[in-house]
């Protein structure tokens, strides 16, 4: 249980749950044995969270501190391949813990600092989004509003990088969904001239 502590670090000491200690374990065991121990000796993760995706399948949330998911992005490809193996193929996620801070009122304090704009919901929403796509690059985003007023995104990413992620698009779209509340859709259309 100590082993398991210095890998996830919660906020309020909460106790972990099953899932957060199989990922906790499986860091600890890719820590011990493998070329990436120098970059994992610092990182830590913060909460781990398990999403039913469409077609039955599961996906892996692992979010990580905010001052981290560099260090995390740049060991994520082998790191996220290490763990599918672990979880014997459900999607790996990493996506940085962010905080949305309420719309200020006129009935706050005066006194109180300005909201940041990494604090709104929009800009969280927006983060959250280029976390999951993280080695592709959203090049474009459009906005479907249906006619009974519900919203549709559709996410355009780099076509050069369609190989590597088109198998998880579904995957993608279900995690954005449970977290957000939004729907998604990720294409991948031919470049402008």
């Amino acid at each position: 249980m100590a082993l398991e502590r210095v890998k996830i670090i919660k906020s309020n000491n909460d106790p972990l749950d099953e899932m957060e200690k199989q990922v906790s374990q499986a860091l600890l065991d890719l820590e011990a044995n493998s070329d990436l121990k120098a970059s994992l000796r610092e990182l830590h993760v913060t909460a781990v969270k398990e999403v039913d995706c469409t077609g039955g399948k599961k996906a892996v949330v692992i979010f990580v501190p905010v001052p981290q998911l560099k260090a995390f992005q740049k060991i994520q490809s082998r790191l996220v391949r290490e763990l599918e193996k672990k979880f014997s193929g459900k999607h790996v996620v990493f996506i940085a813990q962010r905080r949305i801070l309420a719309k200020p009122t006129r009935k706050a304090n005066k006194l109180k600092q300005k909201r940041p704009r990494s604090r709104t919901l929009t800009s969280v929403h927006n983060s959250i989004l280029d976390d999951l796509v993280y080695p592709a690059e959203i090049v474009g985003k459009r906005i479907r509003i249906r006619l009974d007023g519900s919203r549709l995104f559709k996410v355009h990413l780099d076509k050069s990088q369609q190989t590597n992620i088109e198998h998880k698009t579904d995957t993608f779209a279900s995690v954005y969904k449970k977290l957000t509340d939004k729907e998604v859709n990720f294409e991948f259309p031919e470049p402008y001239l």
